[in-house]
């Protein structure tokens, strides 16, 4: 019996160590090369994404330490408004101003859905608080919400509103289970499932002897009704999730899975899922985005590099035209129909038809004669008497009247062209005289006489 005692204390004792170093080590049961497995049914477990396990590797240098100043253990308030004051130590906790996320903390009031507090010397204040007993709980998170679990990670509190109840007072001496995620709404897949556990040893310590005190333990998990169990106290990720309302439920079972009483070990919560969300927890998980470029939600000095300019592309010069050969086309002659000739047949001979009568010659023109202009003779005019004759005349003579020479209007010949004949003009044609004219004296017996 005695040997026995020593056996289970030595046994307990390794169990905390072991406990204290994993769970500062981030709690996480190492399951080496374990692949993500298929729960059955719709919801299916995946790995986590790329961009979040390398987030993730930034924050392992941290082990927060979380203090609730007040309300103190036990305390009795007489009011039903209470303001929670918190101290976080080994973690700076902020949120990004163009990113949303940061490193937090899950404030939570008895069993209800947590608080996110993003200052690490700040308060919540809860108001309308029913009279009675009640407990905050609150941890470290990293930004995707994601539990730290390395120890002192996790603090907790009960007070009393007026009066003590047995309500909402949890046994020390139980496991306890605080349910984290999911919560609230989601806009991509895969979904974190992620809890807290208290109390709980590992497997390791309590699988090592099935005859000793040290009870395991495991988790059952059910989605939309479909159960499955976790046995390793660390975030695993899901699919399979309906767009719209979903619900998840957490029960926290010993090792023959029967449930482990204590007031916060069965919890449900009513979440929701639209996909196509564009948030930045939405694009980490559905790989939108890389590590580097959100990596601002895990260090708040992070400055990205600035993006490098576009190299300006050098003018390719044109590929020279390669023209292909022509094919060769076969000439096809058209057919030309002949064209029809006309049928050559002699010409007719038309014989001259003898005219019946004889034909009667016109009478010759006779040429006009030349008729001779009759002059009549000019009758001398008695000679004056008187006066009139005093030069001397002869009584009876008469002086020779000579006519005016006559004017003829000058002829102008017509143009006659270079081998043509000449083109009458449009004026009359004006013969122009060869000489003087021979104009002819009249002779009368006086003037006959005097000669």
């Amino acid at each position: 019996m005695r040997i026995q005692g020593w056996r289970r204390a030595i046994v307990s004792a390794m169990a905390i160590a072991l406990c204290l170093t994993l769970w500062a080590c981030g709690g996480r049961t190492p399951v080496a090369g374990r692949e993500p497995t298929r729960l059955g049914g719709k919801i299916s477990e995946v790995a986590p994404p790329q961009a979040i396990e390398e987030l993730r590797s930034e924050l392992e240098k941290y082990q927060p330490q979380v203090a609730i100043v007040s309300p103190r253990p036990d305390e009795v308030l007489d009011d039903n408004q209470v303001t929670v004051k918190l101290r976080v130590q080994d973690l700076s906790l902020f949120k990004s101003a163009d990113l949303g996320l940061g490193p937090h903390l899950h404030v939570f009031l008895d069993n209800q859905p947590y608080q996110a507090v993003y200052d690490a010397e700040g308060s919540i204040e809860f108001t309308d608080l029913t009279p009675g007993t009640h407990t905050i709980r609150a941890f470290a998170s990293r930004p995707w919400h994601e539990s730290f679990k390395n120890e002192g990670a996790y603090a907790q509190t009960t007070f009393h509103v007026f009066t003590k109840t047995p309500n909402n007072n949890p046994d020390p001496d139980q496991p306890l289970l605080t349910y984290s995620r999911p919560q609230a709404s989601y806009g991509a897949e895969p979904i974190m499932l992620d809890f807290y556990l208290t109390n709980a040893p590992l497997h390791l310590i309590a699988q090592e002897d099935p005859d000793d005190d040290i009870p395991d333990w495991r988790v059952r998990a059910t989605v939309n009704g479909q159960s499955f169990e976790i046995d390793r106290w660390q975030p695993i990720y899901l699919k399979g999730f309906k767009p719209g309302k979903n619900w998840v439920q957490l029960e926290f079972l010993d090792e023959q899975g029967n449930p482990v009483t204590n007031v916060f070990n069965n919890t449900v919560r009513l979440i929701t899922y639209e996909p196509g969300g564009s948030d930045t927890l939405s694009k980490l998980v559905r790989g939108d985005v890389d590590a580097s470029a959100v990596r601002g939600i895990v260090d708040r000095t992070y400055e990205p590099p600035a993006p490098e300019p576009e190299p300006i592309p050098e003018p390719t010069p044109e590929p020279e035209e390669i023209l292909e050969p022509e094919p060769e086309v076969e000439a096809i002659e058209p057919e030309i129909e002949p064209i029809p000739q006309p049928e050559v047949t002699e010409p007719e001979v038309i014989q001259p038809v003898e005219p019946a009568e004889p034909l009667v010659e016109p009478a010759p023109i006779a040429e006009p004669a030349l008729v001779e202009p009759s002059i009549a003779p000019i009758q001398p005019r008695p000679e004056p008497k008187g006066f009139f004759n005093r030069r001397g005349r002869p009584p009876g003579a008469r002086r020779a009247i000579e006519p005016a020479p006559e004017t003829l209007p000058e002829v102008i010949a017509p143009e006659v062209p270079k081998g043509g004949e000449a083109i009458a003009p449009d004026v009359p044609l004006i013969l122009e005289p060869t000489g003087e004219p021979e104009i002819p004296v009249l002779k009368t017996r006086e003037s006959a006489a005097l000669n």
